[in-house]
């Protein structure tokens, strides 16, 4: 089927139920309240957002209208997944370089491997290149595009088409910067993204502690 072009917000509800899917399985799918929180996370997100509830209910409409998501009940509230790869007809690992395109913005195929292991874990930088290719050779249309490179910048950056093709000032706005030495802003930002995942894991495991000495009352 051919999308019509989305929007920043509904590409963001998109990336969040893929990204949970995978890495919050006993949570997922998700209720509005976890989406909004998913959609608004200060870590892992370019850019961070404050979307209200009702701005993301608004998204899951448009999606559901395009079987992008499924709606089920669970317990009191409804709960939403993903419909990424029977919709668009792609494998789950390009529905993951898909959703850390849709959370962070364009990123080079080594920022994508890092930013997205956790979703799936590529043998290497060729493996998310050949699935990249794919993305932008797609015969029912191109979902992903190599990026003219920036000056100074040693790789090109991935950009998925889901709301179109990136504008000229939005290419100039989401350019990393250039940092000293032979390491580049974007490989910097990457390794920043990787401690925020180990701290939010920390924090994950911290929190189950916790919560298992108190129901064995006991002290943390």
């Amino acid at each position: 089927m051919t999308l019509p072009v989305l929007s920043l917000l509904e590409t963001r509800v998109l990336g969040v139920l893929a990204e949970k899917q995978r890495t919050v399985p006993d949570t997922y799918p998700l209720t509005l309240n976890a989406l909004v929180a998913g959609c608004n996370q200060k870590t892992s997100r370019e850019p961070v957002m404050d979307a209200t509830e009702a701005e993301v209910a608004a998204a899951l409409d448009t999606l559901r209208g395009l079987t992008l998501i499924m709606e089920s009940s669970g317990g009191r509230v409804s709960r939403y997944a993903h419909n990424i790869e029977r919709v668009l007809q792609i494998p789950s690992q390009s529905a993951a370089l898909l959703a850390t395109l849709m959370l962070r913005g364009p990123q080079t195929a080594g920022e994508l491997r890092i930013n997205g292991e956790r979703m799936h874990k590529f043998a290497d930088i060729s493996a998310v290149e050949g699935f990249l290719n794919e993305l932008a050779d797609r015969p029912a249309g191109a979902l992903a595009v190599e990026l003219p490179r920036q000056p100074g910048s040693r790789e090109n950056r991935w950009a998925h088409l889901l709301c179109g093709a990136p504008s000229a000032q939005e290419l100039a706005e989401s350019a990393p910067a250039r940092s000293g030495g032979d390491v580049t802003a974007g490989e910097l930002a990457a390794l920043k993204a990787n401690v925020a995942r180990l701290e939010g894991e920390v924090d994950e495991l911290k929190a189950l502690v916790a919560k298992l000495c108190a129901e064995l009352g006991i002290s943390a």
